[in-house]
């Protein structure tokens, strides 16, 4: 059974702090490796943490490991844009979605 997961990223060293998150290196092929995820229905939502150049992603996945596994590939990560700093489990109790 899928559970959520928070995958929390924070700036890497390639990271251009300057500039906007769509202004970044690599930027189209990062944009294209996260949507692939969101059509396989591993990533529900995520974005930017806009004050410290990082960026959290809410995954559906088996455990944490899928999740490590599926991100290592990210052009942002090989290319040092973003870090992966933690995954972490989440039971969520409040969602005003459904």
């Amino acid at each position: 059974m899928k559970k959520t997961f928070l995958a929390i990223s924070s700036a890497g060293p390639n990271r251009d702090s300057s500039k906007d998150t769509r202004e970044q290196p690599f930027w189209d092929d990062h944009a294209k490796f996260i949507d692939q995820l969101v059509d396989d229905g591993l990533i529900l939502m995520g974005g930017p943490l806009v004050d410290e150049g990082g960026a959290l992603l809410v995954f559906n996945a088996e455990d944490e490991n899928e999740v490590r596994e599926k991100l290592k590939d990210d052009p942002w990560t090989t290319h040092g844009v973003l870090k992966l700093e933690s995954v972490k489990r989440w039971e969520i109790f409040v969602d005003q979605r459904k």
